[in-house]
């Protein structure tokens, strides 16, 4: 592409945007080959740039003319807009498409002649495309200048007639505003010319398209175009590009992240596959289905019910097979007496602990089910949990796999209940043929997926990993799902007064320092006062639409250097701390328990650590006094019982000592000193006892930060100190642990010549970016590649203690209960007289979960809430 104009007369124009994404260079040769396959018109002129093409052409369309629109939302076409040629914004971000003409720009920005907008560009200036404009001239002011001297030269020549510091810029930096000037006018001479003849849309090209359209496994946009026959598994795509396991186009690097993998035979469906589903809904059927699944070593049930929270949901049928093609389907009536005399027929089979029990998302029907009294036993494969450790990036639905492993399309639930919103139906409505073709399907898929699945965890080399973690540990999650926490509404309510007053306060303190009443909220003007009243960083960026960024990773930066942007981010955490958790805490509570039951997700977080959803139990704010109060609100089922909380202390750290081998910081561990202060020592080659408050500080912004990959840029912005010091620290660091850069180095060479890593368990990372040629994408490969083993090994580890602790409480016939886990946490809620041997219990299996070279420590603590327990 050669240069242009703007290019060659100001070198460093457009300097400020990265290097194109590798992923999006890599696809720009298909958005090329997709507009002529649908014979859209292309129009490229070799040195000169889009907006200028769009202008010259607009211009010379007018001529003959025409009305024209320029599609684009982009605000520097303003200044091309006249009475036949328009703006159009196509819709975005929840606002309708807008179209501007002459009325609406001099409106929008405050000039009297559309001209105007190039001089307030000028001023003003452009971050994305480098164009610099006027030091602290921003768009108001800009506005403000025009609408007194009209133009930028005009400005230049009366200077004389401003003030301070903005006259000083206009005549220091004059000579950059004309050529920022002339940096935004869209050229109108081009060397083109319109032939309207060669933009008329033409017809797609089908024979290109389809092809392509399989390549890039554009499933539903393929259906929309071709109709409903379409299929990308069945239609050959266009490069030969080889396939990899996941159905992405195979790497040349990194070859043996994935096995051989042939693509099924693609376009299947129920009405051409054949296959024998039964409905079971008379007492001899039930009972004969009873008998033959009770002579099973394996089968595979479902559950379909009224909704997808399984606390509330109610039975609406079962489905069950055993062999590919054929399965079940029994009935349950809307009379919850009457469902539990069908439940009746199978509740022995499904507390069999002989049988195995085969699902897709099976915590889900274990959940409902226990609420009918039954409680499901015995070896579990989920066939979600079995695509997580395959491939634990990609999405684990039902739909989506039965298509990629097996070439199938599943009927769709909006088949039977309609669309989702407020108007979709309800399961129990449903005509019983169409629900039974409909969930019998889903036992008889999510079963061939499990024959899919087998040989290929076999491949990861995760099927223990698979029998002896993630298959159990449903059982335990479910159960604690089920228990709940019994939530202090009181104490909630108490707390939302004081922030609400805290909140009212601190945006009067906020005011009072910006000189000025304005929307914290609004990061307009969020942006405005922080960047161009109080002039905090004249480096200020800026988003797309010109706003000035204002998000959180932006203000931390500026934390150390402003009271008021302390008081900006202690705003933003009150009041996402009231809304978040104190307002909403209480509306989650169950009506039919009185308790609140979160929701964990075993197949979300690629490192395998669980999280939670209503309420998000990992996000509750620790490091500030009042985020820790909403701790106080979680407490015992009733005054007999207290909340036991046992914590692994530091054991990231730990698992990077074990896993690097590294001596000095085994040896810390050893002897039980204090890891940041034994390393600030270290690195600062001070005795124990004289290492500082500031020293201890650094030290464990290092530790934790060296687990992330955090570079010397990172933390002299994490610490507030000068980068040479930062990159001090580290080389120091690194010189006092030599094991602990081998073990990086080693870790990222591994993942280089494999494309994954691993935990201590085998638990796979896969790192499709880690030989990228592009720096900053393999960047971030890399350091995944350094922490993913580190954060999944001890997400393992938690994981190893909580299925240990739950058979240890059954076999004990316990009646304590854990309730919780949150990052390396576990809470129980326990009655007083067996507080003793719950301590026993979760230290001993906590600290034997996994085999380790360096002392496990667990913090105990009990309390009458969460917060006197922690």
């Amino acid at each position: 592409m050669a240069p242009t104009n703007r290019h060659i007369e100001f070198e460093s124009y457009k300097a400020n945007r990265q290097a194109i994404p590798e992923d999006l260079a890599a696809a720009i040769p298909y958005v090329y080959k997709l507009v002529e396959g649908f014979n859209i018109p292309l129009i490229t002129l070799d040195g000169y740039e889009a907006d200028d093409i769009i202008g010259t052409l607009a211009k010379q369309a007018e001529a003959k003319g025409y009305t024209v629109y320029c599609m684009t939302p982009d605000k520097d076409f303003g200044q091309l807009v006249t009475e036949s040629i328009f703006v159009y914004k196509p819709a975005r971000l929840g606002n309708g498409a807008e179209t501007l003409g002459i009325k609406e720009i001099l409106e929008k920005w405050e000039v009297s002649d559309v001209k105007q907008v190039i001089d307030i560009l000028g001023l003003w200036g452009d971050s994305v495309d480098n164009i610099p404009g006027i030091p602290g001239i921003g768009e108001k002011t800009a506005k403000d200048l025009i609408k007194r001297f009209g133009s930028m030269e005009a400005i230049l020549a009366n200077t004389n007639q401003l003030k301070g510091k903005q006259r000083e810029n206009l005549e220091t930096f004059a000579e950059q505003g004309l050529i920022s000037k002339k940096l935004a006018t869209i050229q109108l001479d081009v060397p083109i010319e319109l032939d309207e003849e060669r933009l008329i849309l033409g017809q797609p090209d089908q024979e290109a398209l389809e092809p392509l359209f399989a390549e890039l496994e554009f499933r539903t946009l393929g259906k929309r175009v071709f109709g409903e026959e379409f299929n990308v598994l069945t239609t050959p795509p266009t490069s030969g590009t080889q396939m990899d396991l996941f159905g992405n186009a195979a790497s040349t690097e990194a070859t043996n992240t994935t096995t051989e993998y042939v693509p099924p035979v693609a376009g299947k469906n129920v009405h051409n596959t054949p296959h024998t589903y039964f409905l079971a809904d008379t007492p001899v059927l039930k009972q004969e289905l009873a008998s033959l699944l009770s002579k099973q070593r394996s089968f595979c049930f479902d559950t379909e019910t009224t909704g997808t929270d399984a606390n509330v949901a109610d039975l609406v049928g079962l489905s069950f097979s055993i062999e590919p093609g054929t399965a079940w389907y029994v009935p349950a009536p809307p009379d919850r007496a009457e469902s539990m005399q069908v439940l009746a027929y199978f509740k022995p089979i499904f507390e069999d602990e002989t049988i195995e029990k085969v699902g897709q998302n099976t915590k889900y029907d274990i959940l409902l089910l226990a609420r009918y009294g039954i409680n499901v036993k015995g070896p579990l494969f989920d066939t979600m949990l079995a695509h997580y450790l395959i491939d634990p990036d990609t999405r684990h639905g039902m739909d989506v796999l039965a298509e990629n492993y097996l070439g199938y399309t599943p009927i769709p639930i909006t088949d039977l209940i309609g669309p989702r919103g407020k108007k979709q139906g309800n399961m129990q409505d449903v005509d019983m043929e169409a629900i039974k073709e409909y969930a019998a399907e889903d036992a008889d898929i999510t079963l061939q997926l499990k024959a899919t699945f087998e040989p290929l965890l076999e491949k990861a080399e995760a099927v223990e990993l698979a029998q002896k973690v993630e298959f159990p540990l449903v059982h335990v999650l479910a159960d604690m799902e089920q228990s709940g926490v019994n939530i202090d509404v009181p104490v909630l309510q108490q707390l939302s007064e004081t922030l609400a007053t805290d909140i009212v306060e601190l945006e009067k303190t906020i005011f009072q320092k910006a000189g000025v009443r304005f929307n914290i909220a609004s990061p307009k003007q969020l942006g405005e006062i922080l960047f161009e009243k109080l002039q905090l960083d004249p480096k200020a960026k800026k988003t797309k639409t010109g706003q000035y960024k204002t998000g959180e990773d932006v203000l931390l930066t500026l934390a150390s250097k402003s009271d008021i942007v302390k008081d900006i981010l202690e705003f933003r955490q009150l009041q996402k701390l009231k809304s978040t958790y104190v307002d909403a805490l209480p509306m989650m509570i169950n009506p039919l328990t009185g308790r609140v039951h979160t929701s964990y997700n075993q197949a979300v977080a690629a490192t395998g650590r669980l999280s939670s959803t209503n309420p998000n139990l990992q996000n509750i704010p620790i490091r500030t006094a009042r985020g820790r109060e909403v701790r106080k609100a979680f407490i015992p089922r009733d005054e007999n019982h207290v909340i036991l909380s046992a914590d692994y202390s530091q054991i990231e750290l730990r698992l990077v000592a074990h896993m690097s081998d590294d001596k000095g910081m085994l040896d810390a561990f050893e002897k039980g000193l204090d890891i940041h202060r034994a390393t600030a020592a270290k690195v600062y080659g001070v005795p124990l006892e004289e290492v500082t408050a500031a020293q201890r500080r650094n030290a464990k912004a290092v530790n934790f930060g060296i687990i992330y990959g955090q570079s010397a840029f990172g933390l002299s912005q994490n610490l507030g100190i000068p980068r040479t010091e930062a990159a001090q620290i580290i080389e120091q660091y690194f010189a006092q642990y030599p094991g602990i850069k081998r073990y990086m180095n080693e870790t990222i060479n591994f993942a280089k010549e494999h494309g994954y890593v691993e935990t201590l368990l085998k638990r796979r990372r896969y790192l499709r970016d880690i030989n990228s040629a592009n720096q900053t994408v393999r960047g971030f490969a890399e350091r995944n590649a350094i922490n993913a083993p580190i954060q999944g090994s001890a997400a393992d580890m938690i994981k190893v203690a909580m299925i240990a602790i739950h058979e240890a409480i059954k076999k004990q016939g316990l009646n304590g209960k854990m309730t919780m886990q949150v990052h390396d946490e576990l809470v129980f809620d326990v009655p007083k007289e067996e507080v003793a041997l719950f301590r026993a219990l979760a230290e001993k299996h906590m600290k034997s979960a996994l085999n380790m070279s360096v002392p496990i420590v667990v913090e105990l603590g009990e309390g009458r809430n969460w917060l006197e327990a922690h």
